[in-house]
């Protein structure tokens, strides 16, 4: 299950993206408005024409399901009018920024990779981290050979910085 937001932020803070996580929204927004809403109110149209609506299943779940969409378009247009995108490339000297991937090691001495992004693109792959979120907080501004404690709800434990990376490490 996917955890996204379900109100605009309102805290006054930028909404940073990477450059691919908005071209995602984007064509997310274009294939509600152009494919899956027409559908949806095509079949809303053809179950009206059966008759009593009041009992007419079909009816019923086409309109659900057209204002979930209509309210799933609405909010990709409130935060893609308020997102920031970080469209520059992280700098290459060894240091994690927004947009980097990052190879970690812990104490059992097992790998950890991870990309810190915004908020808005972590449900795309599980490696993805939300820079807010206490993970990548303590990351930030890290190097290569950094030793770095993150408090967890389930007990503190260290990671060792094995490299920083621009580019999907699984791309090498």
């Amino acid at each position: 299950m996917t955890r996204e937001r379900t109100r605009p932020d309102e805290s006054g803070k930028p909404g940073y993206i990477t450059a691919e996580g908005y071209r995602r929204l984007e064509q997310e927004a274009e294939k509600l408005w152009s494919e899956d809403r027409p559908r949806m109110a095509k079949a809303v149209q053809v179950a009206a024409a059966e008759g009593d609506r009041s009992e007419n299943a079909e009816y019923i779940y086409s309109k659900k399901k057209l204002a979930e969409i209509d309210r799933r378009l609405r909010f990709l247009g409130k935060r893609l009018d308020v997102l920031e995108i970080v469209s520059r490339t992280p700098k290459e000297d060894g240091r994690i920024y927004f947009g980097s991937w990052v190879i970690l090691e812990d104490e059992d001495e097992q790998e950890r990779t991870y990309r810190i992004v915004g908020a808005d693109e972590t449900h795309v792959d599980p490696r993805y981290i939300s820079m807010d979120s206490p993970v990548a907080k303590a990351l930030l501004g890290r190097q290569e050979d950094d030793e770095v404690l993150i408090r967890r709800p389930r007990g503190d434990t260290h990671f060792t910085v094995l490299e920083v990376l621009n580019r999907d490490p699984s791309d090498r």
